[in-house]
């Protein structure tokens, strides 16, 4: 299922992103590529207001983001896209709060997701995922002593009474 989102209208529900930051956009993508990852999706991100000549289409991993030029909005340009789909649209997802875009979606039968809806979901999902993996904790002092005498005196022979040969 591929997400199709709204990008200026999901930031302000985006924990750690703001409008008002210059890179608000680049933050989001990241949050989308780790919630892509975690969840096995790709996602199609528009944001409008492309500032002239950098307008276009960049592929960020599972994330592909559609920078729409000035003149037009991502609310149009989402709908167009849904409508380039045709029937694939089914396939969809789409994350917006504009009643527009939702109603354009739902005519495509995508599926919908407010902005707000999404964002709640992600931090759920962010709290519940761990932070570090518990095989990379660090050794302790008596650990890498350990492993140093084992591997100055090589690999213990086969049936001795080292602890790493259980």
């Amino acid at each position: 299922m591929v997400l199709i989102i709204d990008g200026h209208n999901l930031i302000p529900h985006m924990p750690g992103v703001d409008l008002s930051d210059p890179d608000d956009e680049g933050k989001l993508v990241q949050l989308l590529q780790e919630y892509c990852r975690l969840r096995r999706k790709t996602a199609e991100v528009f944001f409008d207001k492309a500032p002239v000549g950098m307008a276009g289409v960049r592929q960020y991993g599972l994330v592909k983001a559609h920078f729409v030029h000035e003149g037009t909005t991502a609310d149009t340009a989402i709908m167009a896209y849904l409508k380039k789909l045709g029937k694939r649209a089914k396939n969809t997802t789409v994350v917006s709060s504009d009643r527009q875009v939702l109603a354009a979606a739902r005519g495509a039968h995508a599926a919908t997701i407010r902005s707000d809806e999404f964002a709640a979901a992600w931090a759920q999902l962010a709290e519940d995922e761990p932070e570090l993996d518990p095989r990379d904790r660090q050794l302790d002092e008596e650990e890498v002593a350990d492993w140093e005498q084992l591997f100055r005196r090589g690999h213990p022979a086969r049936g001795g009474k080292d602890k790493y040969n259980k």
